[in-house]
């Protein structure tokens, strides 16, 4: 008997409904594996629940097995971003000095817990829930679980790296401002944002109480369809709860910027990705171009407007008591929140209530929107030089969300070179939820998407692919600058047709200028991969009048390639129409 996928919920649930597996052996297994992974990344936890109390949890539940229940979640294990209450559990919210023992569960871990699904432990998370990057803890910096050089995303950051690394098939995070998306895009996962009040928030730690969700990250929708089908619902003890509704929704228009508002921050592959992705969309849907300035707009209130005064007001106290607790990024974003009057919470409120109308109108002409979850991603040394305006630049495409009352659904779209993901969220209005996952699914099930790649778990070396078009090509004078470097031959390509291969005049030994033309024409060409350093020394040696440029390949994507400056062409001679060096060569 097959044992069951320990990447899905339901395959977990199934087999120990189904009498294959044990509550108590899939614990066992989920512990092991975290033990295992915390050789490479234990900052992900900031409390494990203790071993025997995961055993006794589950044990419970093979007991309520054998009585005769079918429970949807029987035996799964899952992770909890720790600014969530979970009983026998301290909550920090990754504050030493806030931490506190919980006299109770949360409302959704309660439900959880009644579906049978078993907590392992609270995750790490940006201070206070505030930031989307990730590195704003005491407790460490969890890391991209593909390429540990790149923020994981925040601020679920460990639960999204225990879902992504395998440690468990479905984490609880939150989401303010995209950071129950951003670090699903970013490591291949489902991240779904329900509509404010669809799941409980009593026992939250809050950002912005008036539009914190609960979310979840899964390795597939029908995962996060079933976490949503066991806890959402209305809950009396909780003011921002209210009762479940669904709003029909077919996605016969998806709504995308403008061109000239799609925002990528110089990330070609992102921006390559996400034309993909629309292409995809369009297969089924009309795809419909929207001016997005109100939502931007509306975004910018969120950490530019009055907004900061809620996370203000969620740690007031401390803030005033012991400011020097508070992480140095997090004290200077909510310590603002102390100057903010009345009357411009008020005039902020006014404009925000302007800025909805306007996206509840935007609804009669799109079902839904499909944004890029995030223009770009980043290095952790990166961010930690740069970390209010490069984590400022990974919400541009999150921050409406909650404000406007929308509920969303990240989905990967696109694996990048360097092993990180590139997503897309749908969003829809509020109680669309179930239809974004029905959009969900059917966009997955339309794209091509690579499976990502393995996992880093000894620390990744950034590589860059190549194009060569000349005196580098196998078997010619100059390939050996690539096998000395240990480069690895990706495969051989055509450039777009938009380029003019030239001979070079009086080159030892010959050389080709590659040439952007209106005219062009599609050049062959070889695509090396070479790690970072390799890439730089090889470069280093390049003579002018050649050049290392952007090259397009025929499939639209990038690499780096030969180009050449404006005198490499004086007395060069135009060999396009031979298809190629080789050819050239042979030519004599």
């Amino acid at each position: 008997m097959s044992a069951p996928d320990t990447r899905s919920a339901a395959a977990i649930a199934a087999a120990v409904n189904g009498g294959q597996a044990s509550a108590a052996e899939m614990a066992e297994q989920a512990l092991a594996r975290i033990d295992a992974y915390d050789a490479v990344q234990p900052q992900i936890w900031i409390t494990r629940a203790a071993r025997e109390d995961v055993l006794a949890a589950a044990r419970e539940v093979d007991e309520r097995i054998a009585a005769g229940e079918i429970l949807p979640l029987a035996g799964v294990a899952y992770a909890v971003k720790d600014n969530i209450d979970v009983a026998g559990l301290p909550t920090t919210a990754a504050c030493p000095a806030f931490a506190y023992d919980p006299a109770a569960s949360a409302g959704v871990i309660e439900r959880l817990a009644a579906a049978g699904a078993i907590c392992v432990g609270k995750t790490n998370l940006d201070q206070f829930a505030t930031g989307l990057n990730g590195t704003r803890s005491p407790y460490g910096i969890p890391r991209n679980a593909y390429n540990l050089d790149y923020v994981s995303g925040g601020s679920s950051s460990g639960s999204s790296v225990a879902v992504a690394a395998g440690l468990v098939p479905f984490a609880l995070g939150t989401d303010t401002a995209g950071s129950g998306r951003v670090p699903a895009a970013f490591q291949h996962l489902i991240g779904f944002k329900p509509s404010k009040g669809r799941w409980s928030t009593r026992g939250l730690v809050p950002a912005c109480r008036s539009i914190d969700c609960i979310t979840t990250f899964a390795n597939d929708v029908a995962d996060a369809r079933l976490v949503d089908a066991a806890i959402a619902g209305f809950d009396p003890a909780d003011p921002w709860s209210k009762p479940l509704a669904e709003t029909p929704l077919q996605p016969r228009r998806i709504g995308v910027p403008r061109p000239d508002q799609r925002v990528f921050f110089g990330d070609a592959q992102a921006a390559f990705f996400y034309e993909q992705a629309i292409a995809t969309l369009g297969q089924n849907a009309e795809i419909v171009e929207l001016d997005i300035a109100p939502l931007l707009e509306a975004a910018l209130l969120l950490y530019g407007g009055p907004w900061v005064a809620e996370r203000t007001a969620a740690i007031e106290e401390l803030l005033t008591e012991n400011p020097d607790a508070i992480d140095p990024t997090v004290r200077e974003v909510v310590s603002g929140g102390t100057d903010i009057s009345a009357v411009t919470l008020w005039n902020g409120i006014y404009r925000l209530a302007e800025l909805k109308r306007h996206a509840d109108l935007m609804w009669q002409d799109v079902d839904m929107l499909a944004f890029p979850t995030t223009p770009t991603t980043y290095r952790v040394r990166e961010m930690l030089a740069a970390p209010v305006a490069l984590n400022s630049n990974l919400g541009f495409y999150t921050n409406f969300v909650n404000l406007l009352d929308m509920a969303a659904i990240a989905v990967p779209a696109g694996v990048r070179d360097n092993g990180t993901g590139f997503g897309i969220t749908l969003i829809g209005p509020a109680d669309s939820d179930l239809a974004l996952m029905r959009g969900a699914e059917a966009f997955l099930g339309a794209a091509e998407i690579p499976a990502p790649p393995p996992l880093d778990l000894e620390g990744h070396m950034e590589r860059v692919k190549l194009a060569v078009v000349g005196a580098h090509l196998k078997d010619m004078p100059l390939h050996w600058q690539l096998t000395s470097r240990d480069a690895e031959f990706v495969g051989a390509f055509d450039t777009a047709p938009s380029y003019r291969l030239y001979a070079m005049a009086d080159s030892t030994p010959p050389k080709p200028a590659l040439a952007w033309s209106d005219d062009g024409a599609a050049i062959p060409v070889e695509v090396y991969e070479l790690d970072v350093a390799a890439f730089g020394s090889f470069t280093a040696e390049v003579p002018a009048p050649l050049a290392i440029g952007t090259v397009t390949l025929e499939d639209g994507s990038s690499v780096k390639g030969f180009v050449a400056e404006p005198r490499a062409l004086t007395g060069a001679t135009d060999i396009t129409h031979l298809g190629g060096w080789r050819n050239f060569i042979a030519a004599g």
